[in-house]
């Protein structure tokens, strides 16, 4: 992410790609200490308010607790309280000296694993976080397997309750070279493993006493030096339109300007941009950035582009540069992971949104399902249950220009949802794949459908 500011005359796109900003989430099993990792994080880096300390105070006092339970700091809905576990994605903002963060605390029990995938969409890094005495379980397969499918481009092994194995540097030495095998063969490009106690605060903001035999950084100074760069000047840049603004005043009487976020990438005045799925072609003429002109934007910044000819753009159109138009195509393949509780089936009709456009679709084919145990593919499996990870082929009603979500976390993602009542059904990333062989298509399964 970038920072919002409109750039000087003197800062070159290089330069303004750098950023201070960094987005992380945590994930891990259920009572591996994440929301107790989080709250000790805010709180030995002094980024909780004395109110709302004294809230967690009072709730803790309330439960019998002598201290406060640092995770209530972040299991804010009532239901996550009564049970102590985390069910919603709670997101935190917090800084130091050093850098600002947008923290995702995702929850660990299997039925929420669909929230995992929200919290991770627009992460950087990601902390996983393991029980000392439990090593590397099922759910923590799971959650590597997203980390890698969304190409987080950095992970955290947190070894917790370090304090509850005595310390002992074997264990640690242990869990990390099982899940670091299992990572690098997943094709996350980056494991850092740091022993915890979340509890007790060894190794989450200050170092650990007990711990000598690690000469690592702590949670903190990892978070606050992991380098973190988008160099926007070889990004394709992509505009998704969200709204057609036609102002109706005697000002500006013929005003037709183009509204969204840029999801990638750079726009500048004249530059030659083509409209998708149209295909058609003109040059921009004007950025409007906070109600005031500029001459170049980029990625996150809301903008609204105004064009040299009236061409026919409405909401849910792609406007990219010219010359780095993606390919539109009715038939897409790609690895999900499925979220919903019902299955999701061969010749399942749902609604396909990719950027702001959502149009009719019909999975054609379900090539492959992963085994996370061993990282096997069981072959047309049929269906996706909730949780699952898989290769689909999609058929849909109009052609999408997407890109592969190698090249673009924004615009190689799309989500399919349920027609009947809206529900997100799965969540994919195009081109994606855990190098599964092609497999041969069925055509018995053909339902007869004409996209």
């Amino acid at each position: 992410m970038t920072s919002t500011t409109e750039p000087t005359e003197t800062l070159s796109v290089e330069q303004l790609s750098a950023t201070t900003l960094l987005r992380f989430a945590t994930a891990g099993s259920v009572d591996d200490g994440k929301s107790t990792l989080v709250g000790r994080l805010l709180h030995d880096s002094k980024s909780v308010l004395t109110d709302q300390l004294e809230a967690v105070e009072r709730a803790s006092a309330s439960r019998g607790q002598e201290g406060p339970d640092l995770a209530l700091l972040t299991d804010g809905l009532r239901a996550e309280r009564e049970q102590g576990i985390t069910i919603d994605v709670a997101y935190r903002y917090f800084a130091t000296p050093r850098r600002r963060f947008i923290l995702a605390d995702t929850p660990g029990h299997v039925q929420y694993t669909r929230n995992m995938v929200t919290g991770a969409s627009t992460a950087e890094l990601t902390v996983i976080l393991v029980d000392a005495r439990n090593g590397v379980v099922e759910q923590t397969r799971r959650h590597a397997a997203i980390a890698a499918l969304l190409r987080v481009p950095h992970v955290v092994l947190a070894v917790n309750k370090m304090d509850l194995v005595g310390y002992a540097e074997d264990v640690f030495g242990s869990i990390a070279e099982e899940f670091t095998a299992y990572a690098t063969e997943l094709g996350v490009p980056e494991v850092t493993a740091i022993p915890i106690s979340a509890l007790n605060g060894d190794n989450v903001v200050e170092p650990s006493a007990h711990m000598d035999w690690y000469g690592g950084p702590t949670v903190l100074e990892h978070l606050e030096t992991v380098p973190v760069s988008h160099d926007l000047a070889h990004c394709h840049a992509r505009l998704p339109v969200q709204y057609v603004i036609r102002p109706q005043s005697a000002e500006h009487p013929d005003y037709r300007g183009y509204a969204g976020q840029i999801a990638a990438g750079t726009f500048r005045v004249g530059e030659q941009i083509t409209v998708l799925p149209s295909g058609r072609s003109t040059r921009i003429s004007g950025i409007d950035l906070l109600g005031r002109p500029v001459d170049v934007a980029w990625t996150t910044q809301s903008v609204t582009l105004l064009l040299e000819d009236d061409v026919d753009i409405s909401r849910g159109d792609l406007i990219v540069p010219s010359k780095d138009a993606p390919p539109t195509t009715q038939d897409i393949e790609a690895t999900v992971c499925h979220v919903a509780d019902q299955p999701l089936t061969v010749g399942h009709r749902v609604l396909l949104k990719h950027g702001t456009r959502t149009v009719k679709a019909i999975v054609k084919d379900i090539p492959s399902r992963l085994t996370l145990d061993d990282l096997s593919l069981h072959p047309h499996p049929g269906q996706l249950a909730a949780n699952d990870i898989g290769r689909v082929k999609v058929r849909t009603a109009e052609p999408l220009p997407v890109d592969s979500y190698a090249d673009s976390r924004r615009t190689g993602s799309f989500i399919l949802i349920d027609p009947s009542d809206g529900t997100t059904l799965t969540a994919g990333m195009v081109g994606e794949s855990f190098a599964s062989p092609e497999p041969v298509r069925d055509e018995s399964e053909d339902d007869g459908w004409d996209f």
